[in-house]
């Protein structure tokens, strides 16, 4: 084997060992208690948001990009719809909040990105990530405890599973 190859082995089983690592949040779990500033620089505190009523918290790799550009308007369009099922939504992702704040105008999406820069709402969640970029789940949460999660989220269809989850519910 060359030395490149032993160099990209190293790097690729490395990659692949971190995203192993995580531990995504067992079902029933309590919403983590993180804090961390939206895309108005504006600290949202995740647990007492999660109090009472769903929250849904989504993860996507990178702001302004057509996978996650795909999922957040897929909420956004949807928006009324979980609004009346009394859900709010987060967005998350290691981008600035600049780049929340433009990835967030320029869609208009009517719910909160959150920066998380340092990445420890994406380590409480147990979202894996490569290098800075979260790979893409989302977790649903009922008065703070984890109702539906979705390891392998979905772009244009993440809001219609929340919603197929939300009207199989009795």
């Amino acid at each position: 084997m060359t030395s490149i190859a032993k160099i990209f082995t190293a790097i690729t089983a490395g990659i692949f060992a971190s995203q192993a690592a995580a531990e995504p949040l067992a079902d029933g779990a309590l919403m983590p208690s993180v804090s961390q500033k939206n895309q108005d620089d504006q600290t949202v505190n995740l647990a007492t948001t999660a109090a009472s009523g769903y929250v849904l918290v989504y993860f996507y790799p990178k702001a302004d990009t057509p996978g996650c550009t795909k999922q957040a308007c897929s909420l956004r369009d949807s928006y009324t719809a979980l609004s009346e099922k009394g859900v709010k939504i987060y967005g998350v992702s290691m981008d600035t909040p600049k780049a929340q704040k433009a990835f967030k105008d320029k869609y208009q999406l009517p719910f909160d990105l959150l920066a998380d820069v340092d990445g420890s709402v994406i380590a409480a969640f147990g979202v894996p990530k490569t290098m800075s970029f979260a790979k893409r789940q989302a977790f649903l949460f009922k008065d703070g405890k984890l109702v539906w999660k979705d390891l392998a989220a979905s772009t244009d269809q993440q809001a219609a599973d929340v919603i197929k989850f939300l009207e199989a519910k009795p």
